[in-house]
């Protein structure tokens, strides 16, 4: 049984996933919240094992409420249901430790499948949003070259930064990277910050677009 609570602040919506979600026995909904806040005083309350929540939400956003759950409540997953599809807001989320991003086009079958397999401890990431983030790499400027303005080469990557980048290409966050790799999280940020400083990419779309150009991931 997977004990599930979802934070909304349209009613409309809670009401309509509740309906979506009362035929799979396996999902049993124990509470619900219309923002961050009201969520932070249920948690203490209510025994649940994923949190179905919305980015744009008054008081506390998505963003401030999850980097409260994952420090308060390690073992709580965090799935996001949003509207937004922008590389940015994906990708934050997935490094501040969210096991599945899903948008409100989805249908009931994907929404109970995301559930489903983040609960089994996978990582689900619409296909939509997939498209998107692939789309968008595509689409990105030629911003990424082998020299700069100087003409000098940019430095190369270590090898500790090249098994970070291949886990970055994955889909792994910073938290999840440290324990692969048997290393401090903050070690892992510096890599990243590393990477993207040695590459001049912009932000993690960009360095993906790096790695694959150069066949570093495939």
């Amino acid at each position: 049984m997977i004990n599930l609570i979802i934070t909304d602040d349209h009613k409309i919506v809670r009401d309509g996933l509740k309906a979506l979600l009362q035929d799979h026995t396996a999902v049993q909904v124990v509470g619900e919240a219309a923002s961050g806040s009201e969520l932070m005083e249920l948690l203490p309350k209510v025994d649940a094992d994923i949190v179905l929540m919305d980015i744009s939400m008054p008081d506390m956003d998505g963003f401030e409420t999850a980097a409260h759950i994952f420090k308060n409540y390690p073992g709580l997953k965090v799935v996001v249901l949003s509207m937004l599809s922008h590389e940015k807001y994906v990708s934050r989320m997935l490094e501040l430790g969210a096991s599945g991003y899903i948008l409100k086009n989805a249908g009931k079958d994907e929404l109970y499948c995301a559930l489903q397999l983040v609960s089994q401890g996978c990582r689900y990431i619409s296909p939509d949003v997939t498209l998107e983030l692939l789309r968008k790499v595509k689409q990105l400027p030629n911003e990424l070259q082998h020299t700069n303005g100087n003409g000098e080469s940019h430095r190369e990557l270590s090898k500790r930064e090249l098994e970070v980048l291949a886990l970055i290409g994955e889909g792994y966050t910073n938290a999840e990277i440290s324990e692969k790799l048997f290393t401090s999280k903050r070690t892992v940020e510096t890599h990243r910050q590393n990477l993207l400083e040695k590459t001049k990419a912009r932000n993690t779309a960009a360095l993906i677009k790096y790695a694959l150009q150069r066949g570093l991931i495939s």
